[in-house]
């Protein structure tokens, strides 16, 4: 799932959890800010004077392990691994109506940049479990953003732990940790001042792994935010509880995803921003969306 550099570029030791299927949560006050300033993209709407009560956060990115304590407990098994319904995908051939997700895999050039397909596969038998495909596994990663997760799986995660997605205005909130602050992070920031797992280098067929990381890294690698919060912005996508209204997709649903991932470069898709966001498809899980569940103050 990662690949650290051997020598001394990754930003810092990576945070051990005291108990891996257990995730800690700190405390962000309430406040009023002005979401989506410092827009770099048209769906990056301003919208003044947004107010959220206080909450409280996952530290980190929900784990491998804390999701397959969820799994052990509950049974539950996440769209990845089901076999698309005939009823809910009517024009979906037979011979596509597999179980698996879209997995990211770097191609050697790029002819049209505008073209996702030349990266983006969609890749059966991946799932949480085997987060590129079948021959790919989780063990030895038990600190690694699970992924391979559709809106549903995570919501389902949140119910079960007592908790909930964050909205996307809490999940901003957040990032900005209490602040109007623009940019969270500088790319090209030295591995040490480094807040984020970005990809350094051309997108997509060139990364320098400058960061120390190829794909996703362990949660807390990097530096927290003033809250004690890490990996707000890169490394995995995350959910939130908002759907996307301006998603030009019509056949299926979509949610806010927050945050930027590994997958993010200054060429292309640079979202490693508060800001940020994008539409997440409900219908679809990737090698790249994870998330975090918060709990209000007044819950």
């Amino acid at each position: 799932m990662h690949e650290p550099h051997q020598g001394t570029t990754v930003a810092q030791t990576c945070l051990v959890p005291k108990n891996p299927a257990r995730i800690d949560e700190d405390f962000i006050p309430g406040g009023t800010y002005d979401m989506g300033t410092g827009g770099r993209y048209p769906e990056e709407v301003l919208r003044k004077g947004v107010t959220v009560k206080g909450f409280w956060i996952d530290r980190t990115e929900v784990t491998n392990a804390a999701f397959a304590a969820f799994v052990k407990a509950t049974n539950y098994v996440t769209l990845a691994e089901k076999i698309p319904n005939a009823e809910e995908f009517p024009d979906m051939p037979d011979d596509q109506r597999v179980a698996g997700g879209a997995v990211f895999t770097p191609p050697d050039h790029v002819a049209d940049s505008d073209d996702i397909t030349q990266w983006w596969h969609f890749v059966p038998g991946a799932s949480w479990r085997h987060p590129t495909g079948p021959n790919s596994s989780i063990e030895g990663h038990d600190n690694d953003p699970v992924v391979q997760i559709a809106y549903a799986d995570a919501l389902a995660y949140a119910k079960w732990a007592g908790r909930d997605l964050p909205s996307e205005a809490e999940w901003e909130w957040a990032a900005r940790s209490g602040s109007e602050a623009g940019m969270w992070d500088d790319p090209q920031a030295p591995p040490n001042l480094k807040r984020s797992n970005t990809w350094q280098g051309h997108f997509p067929t060139q990364n320098a792994k400058q960061d120390g990381f190829l794909g996703l890294a362990p949660v807390g690698c990097f530096l927290p935010d003033s809250h004690g919060v890490y990996d707000m912005i890169g490394n995995a996508w995350e959910w939130t509880s908002d759907v996307y209204h301006e998603s030009q997709d019509q056949s299926s649903k979509a949610h806010v995803i927050k945050g930027g991932s590994f997958l993010c470069a200054s060429n292309y898709c640079a979202r490693y921003r508060p800001a940020a966001r994008q539409a997440g498809s409900d219908d679809l899980s990737t090698s790249h969306i994870g998330f975090r569940t918060i709990r209000r103050s007044d819950s």
